[in-house]
């Protein structure tokens, strides 16, 4: 599914407050309520958006299982990887990076096998040539 810069900014948006509504999300993107619910269903029906979700401050979340997962692309597919892996609901975030890796994801999982199940996901992803992945263990800051 191919993603314009206003999917990319409501996408934003929706991650930073998914409870934002429709009229908000329009009048701070400069367009029309409709537009934005159609993008939405668009979202929704190719995959892109899977779910809305409660965050929870982290030290509520001690029997989450964080990792960092470092990823190389494929020649020039870094937005086919961007736009899958945004639908993919093991990804808390998505960072782009320069040096050795293209992409930096935040992962997030209840358990070890549903953190499995992420990285088999992500590894089978169309574009993706390399990963390392590291778990989180502590944060000091």
């Amino acid at each position: 599914m191919d993603l314009d810069e206003l999917d990319h900014q409501l996408i934003s948006m929706l991650r930073q407050d998914a409870r934002l509504p429709a009229a908000t999300l329009a009048q701070k993107l400069g367009v029309s309520r409709g537009t934005v619910t159609n993008r939405l269903r668009k979202l929704e029906d190719g995959g892109v958006i899977v779910g809305y979700a409660v965050q929870l401050r982290p030290e509520e979340r001690s029997d989450e299982i964080r990792a960092w997962m470092a990823i190389q692309v494929e020649g020039n597919q870094t937005r086919l990887v961007i736009a899958s892996l945004l639908g993919e609901p093991g990804v808390a975030a998505l960072f782009d990076t320069n040096g050795r890796w293209d992409l930096l994801a935040e992962l997030r999982a209840r358990s070890m096998t549903e953190l499995s199940h992420v990285l088999e996901r992500i590894r089978l992803l169309k574009g993706i040539r390399n990963t390392e992945t590291s778990i989180h263990l502590a944060t000091y800051r």
